[in-house]
């Protein structure tokens, strides 16, 4: 665990960076969930979090509508369309936690060193 600085995690998965990449790739967070690796920029997990608020929702009404077992899936789309992800509500919830934190995490990693810039130049 030496090589990566942990952004968060809770029971599903984790969110780290990668203490040594390449220049490109040095804003990108990876993302490990159920045997899963995603290589995301912030804004790739800002539309993964509004897939995540889709797949929440359609879930909801699913349930409401039926008492179908087959409905306890729903697909989450990732960021690139061209995967997705079968995953029960409760999944759906556990990657909002893990995104949602990183993110706010993340923004409160820019906001601090933005504010300590300003005030060791004071």
């Amino acid at each position: 665990m030496d090589d990566i600085n942990t952004i968060y995690y809770n029971d599903f998965g984790i969110a780290f960076q990668w203490k040594r990449t390449a220049a490109k790739d040095f804003n990108k967070i990876q993302l490990v969930f159920k045997n899963t690796g995603l290589f995301l920029n912030k804004m790739e997990l800002v539309q993964f979090l509004k897939n995540i608020e889709q797949a929440l929702i359609k879930s909801k009404t699913l349930a409401k509508s039926s008492n179908n077992k087959a409905c306890e899936l729903v697909l989450l789309e990732a960021p690139n369309p061209q995967i997705s992800f079968a995953m029960k509500e409760a999944e759906l919830k556990s990657i909002q936690d893990l995104i949602t934190r990183t993110l706010f995490q993340l923004g409160l990693h820019t906001f601090l060193n933005e504010n300590q810039i300003r005030f060791n130049g004071y």
